[in-house]
């Protein structure tokens, strides 16, 4: 059994908490064949408790900076769970310090620093990992399964999106990720990349694009110690804040292998909690998803007998040894935190085996060329090449 020592960036916020339960959590689910987890140290924000940090992670240093974690000789792993802007930044100094890195999407700001990342850890001989979590649903590993067997043909058009209604409200106040400083790729980094990493594992390489990113609400008052998901009362004596990156976005693509793509999410899809979507059309047959219904996937065949054809469901269930590591029975539905579970089991067995998982930084690159590509898109508004 091999130990990881782990260090927390962001320990503090939503995100960071979940990736430290994650650590202490997966051996009870995943067992320890593929080496257990330590978090060593963490880092929250300015306004963290250093007593509350503490109990999450006992025995672990809280430490005030994430150069101090990049330093400390006790630390295997970075695990960046800070605002995109400083992806880069943190991400390369740990891989020049020699760290295997877990990283939290978008991984860079551009595609240009996310291909440096890479082939850094390419040339220091390290584990990277991004934190697209939701394709590792086991819901996802069947369509995948059922694509590779050719049981829909050739794909040839993919449907996807994701909304939530964060910004529905023109009041909603003004928080980091509204900051084109701190979040310089908006929604379309934040939420795109996540559609963007369906299509990346189910479909292939996207090819070019045409966007249309867009700000609905221009200005959002400012609360102090606002964060997601939070309840907030105005008083009317607030400042406003400019939102300076993208609310939501539509894009048309073309994937490498001749498939077609119609995708758009936002963050001000007022009344949509979370709604996340594919549909995956192909020659012989299709694949469509809801997260509404996290561990079903519909699936369509041409081969079924005529007057027979029609989606039937499929319920993922214990016969997927990862859906079987969590529960006995099918339908009782996995949510984000287990997936956070099974990311943080994976990145571990991948530094003990010295074997990569998807999504690696190269992964990650990809992604933010895509990203890249409806900045661009938008801004010329073109269709824009990906190379």
């Amino acid at each position: 059994m091999t130990e990881v020592r782990v260090a927390v960036l962001g320990a503090s916020g939503w995100m960071g908490r979940v990736h430290t339960m994650a650590y202490q959590t997966f051996p009870h689910f995943f067992g320890t064949g593929g080496g257990t987890a330590r978090v060593t140290a963490l880092v929250g924000g300015k306004s963290a408790s250093p007593d509350e940090l503490a109990l999450r992670a006992p025995g672990a240093k809280i430490l005030g900076t994430w150069q101090e974690a990049v330093a400390d000789p006790e630390v295997d792993l970075i695990d960046i769970c800070l605002p995109d802007n400083l992806h880069y930044e943190v991400a390369k100094a740990a891989l020049l310090a020699g760290k295997h890195v877990f990283c939290e999407k978008p991984l860079a700001d551009t595609a240009e620093q996310a291909r440096d990342l890479a082939d850094i850890a390419k040339a220091k001989g390290v584990i990277t990992r991004v934190g697209h979590a939701f394709p590792r649903n086991p819901v996802h590993d069947r369509a995948k399964e059922i694509i590779e067997a050719g049981e829909i043909g050739e794909i040839k058009l993919f449907k996807g999106c994701q909304h939530v209604d964060m910004y529905g409200d023109p009041s909603a106040p003004f928080m980091w990720r509204a900051n084109g400083d701190l979040a310089p790729t908006g929604i379309v980094g934040d939420t795109g990349s996540h559609v963007f990493s369906f299509m990346e594992a189910l479909v292939g390489k996207v090819s070019s694009l045409i966007a249309d990113t867009f700000v609905i609400t221009d200005k959002r008052p400012v609360v102090d110690g606002v964060e997601l998901g939070s309840e907030t009362v105005l008083t009317g004596e607030e400042n406003w804040a400019d939102v300076t990156n993208p609310d939501g976005a539509h894009i048309l693509c073309a994937f490498a292998n001749g498939a077609r793509g119609v995708v758009d999410f936002s963050r001000v899809a007022t009344g949509r909690k979370f709604r996340q979507t594919y549909e995956i059309y192909g020659t012989k047959g299709s694949l469509a998803y809801s997260y509404d219904e996290v561990n079903r996937l519909r699936f369509y065949s041409n081969d079924d007998p005529v007057g027979r054809r029609g989606f039937r469901e499929i319920d993922v269930g214990p016969e997927h040894e990862t859906y079987g590591a969590f529960l006995p029975l099918p339908n009782f539905a996995l949510g984000y935190n287990e997936t956070k579970i099974i990311e943080a089991a994976e990145v571990v067995r991948s530094i003990v085996s010295n074997k990569p998982m998807w999504p690696t930084f190269e992964t990650g690159h990809h992604i933010c060329q895509i990203v890249d590509a409806c900045m661009e898109s938008s801004r010329l508004k073109r269709w824009v090449d990906i190379s």
